[in-house]
């Protein structure tokens, strides 16, 4: 997915700030204030910058290129970060304070980018707080549950799915079958509906159903996650790579749900997994219903006095699950999904697309933009093809009918027209046949009608439907040869036997 058109997306319609911008596309800080700075520079606005392409988009944010910047005075970092631990300061504000002191001092980007340095440099580690309803934190535990086929008796290994509230704990937990992206979409939406809310945020672990490629600096997204994201309007932010503490809150609920909840069932047997989260809820109740030592209160109560009325409603729908694919549009304009053929705009041949597979459509994505949508079809043999998405000489092709082909060949003759309706009727699909049957109208312009009568009406005869078959009787004057009305008789010798010889054998 392009990262512009995400932080355009994160900034303008989630009003996401410079640090969850930069985690959730897996770019630097530096670079997320940058962008932000450009888009406001740029005066776009939500939701009409969503229609702009990829190239459009960029083109608004940087226009010319940046000129080199020199040395300015330096600030004092530590009083930068002293003030950042006051309630409503801000990096952009110091900077602003420090560009009034200083004109000519460093910009925004440049300002930020030394003092994220001066950080790293000072190995400074901050106790994290999380706002009330804004960050859920995800991660499949480290213990499995046995699932046993009733009927083989063959043991599988069920996973479980963990999720945690970053302000009260609530923990949330669902066995699952396998840890593939259909059942990480389907245990975040059931979470979800479970806290009854949508937090801000998800912050998962750099698992491969949550993250493509890890990287520290550039983390690639699933895009199916991305777009769940997109569809409930939260951000998604990985945690960093060997980072623990980023997702501290989750490794605790984590290990809560192994020591109370699958350390007690490890020796239980099941025999499906619906089965096993049945057993799971009420444990999982006692567990976020527990009085915990620090506040006094349980998951549960923190939950609903603090992070509940800080969320937002979910939306009324569920969000129905959908998978990406890339493919390169073919010559005949057309893309494949599962044995089907779809088409696209013939001007996009060569090109390379992005392809939304719903439960019932397909959309296809070209620089960020949708150029085709179809219904979804199951068959393997008629392609599903738009009009539009043709050339103007193919359109012309895409008008004929096995009808029309008919009235055509009885304008001809009657053997012409009995050979193309024969040829049309044997094919699975009348379409199969169009291409022979232009092959047919062409050869009726090169060729007399009497010729052409007598041609068809051999091959037709020779249940020969095909156009190479009437062209090679024409070729060949095949058609002009008389018929053989009888065969020569065999003639007779003593070592031919005749039926009576056999019927004398069998009795």
């Amino acid at each position: 997915m392009n990262k512009i058109r995400e932080v355009i997306r994160l900034r303008l319609s989630k009003q996401a700030g410079v640090r969850q911008i930069a985690s959730a596309c897996g770019i630097g800080r530096t670079t997320a204030s940058e962008y932000v700075a450009r888009i406001e520079a740029a005066g776009l606005s939500w939701p009409s910058a969503e229609d702009l392409s990829d190239q459009e988009q960029k083109e608004a944010l940087f226009p010319i290129d940046r000129s080199s910047v020199k040395a300015r005075p330096e600030p004092d970092w530590s009083v930068v970060r002293k003030e950042l631990s006051r309630k409503g300061v801000t990096l952009t504000l110091l900077w602003k304070e420090y560009k009034q002191s200083n004109p000519d001092g460093y910009s925004y980007s440049r300002y930020t980018r030394h003092y994220q340095q001066w950080l790293r440099n000072t190995d400074c580690r901050m106790l994290q707080r999380h706002k009330a309803g804004q960050s859920l934190f995800v991660d499949w535990a480290g213990l499995t549950l046995r699932i046993t086929d009733s009927e083989t008796g063959e043991v599988s290994q069920a996973y479980v799915f963990v999720s945690a509230m970053g302000t009260s704990q609530y923990l949330y937990a669902r066995v699952c079958p396998s840890m593939d992206t259909r059942n990480w979409l389907d245990a975040h939406i059931r979470a979800f509906e479970f806290y009854g809310a949508l937090s801000e945020m998800v912050v998962p672990d750099n698992t491969k159903t949550a993250v493509e490629k890890a990287c520290r600096y550039e983390p690639t997204l699933n895009p199916s996650y991305t777009d769940m994201a997109k569809y409930y309007g939260i951000a998604v932010i990985p945690a960093r790579v060997r980072k623990p503490r980023d997702k501290a809150k989750v490794e605790n609920g984590v290990q809560q749900v192994e020591r109370w909840i699958l350390a007690p069932l490890r020796d239980r047997t099941f025999f499906s997994v619906d089965e096993a989260n049945e057993v799971l809820a009420p444990l999982l109740e006692q567990l976020n219903s527990k009085v915990m030592k620090g506040p006094g209160l349980s998951r549960r109560q923190l939950f609903l006095e603090e992070d509940l009325p800080a969320m937002r409603a979910l939306p009324s729908q569920r969000y129905a699950h959908v998978e990406f694919k890339k493919a390169k549009v073919a010559p005949d304009y057309h893309i494949e999904v599962d044995g089907h053929l779809y088409s696209v705009p013939f001007t996009l041949v060569g090109k390379q697309v992005e392809i939304r597979v719903g439960i019932g459509t397909i959309e296809v994505l070209f620089g960020g933009k949708r150029v085709a949508a179809h219904l979804r079809s199951l068959s393997r043999r008629h392609p599903t093809t738009e009009p539009s998405h043709m050339p103007e000489g193919h359109k012309a092709q895409a008008e004929w009918t096995p009808e029309r082909f008919v009235r055509w060949a009885e304008v001809t003759g009657p053997s012409t027209a009995a050979f193309v309706r024969a040829l049309l009727e044997g094919k699975v699909h009348p379409q199969h046949g169009f291409r022979m049957c232009f092959g047919i109208m062409s050869l009726a312009k090169k060729y007399e009608v009497q010729r052409m009568e007598a041609a068809c009406s051999k091959a037709h005869a020779l249940g020969a439907f095909s156009y190479h078959s009437v062209k090679s009787i024409l070729e060949k004057n095949l058609d002009c040869a008389p018929e053989q009305l009888s065969l020569m008789p065999l003639p007779t010798h003593e070592n031919i036997r005749g039926g009576d010889y056999f019927a004398g054998a069998a009795s």
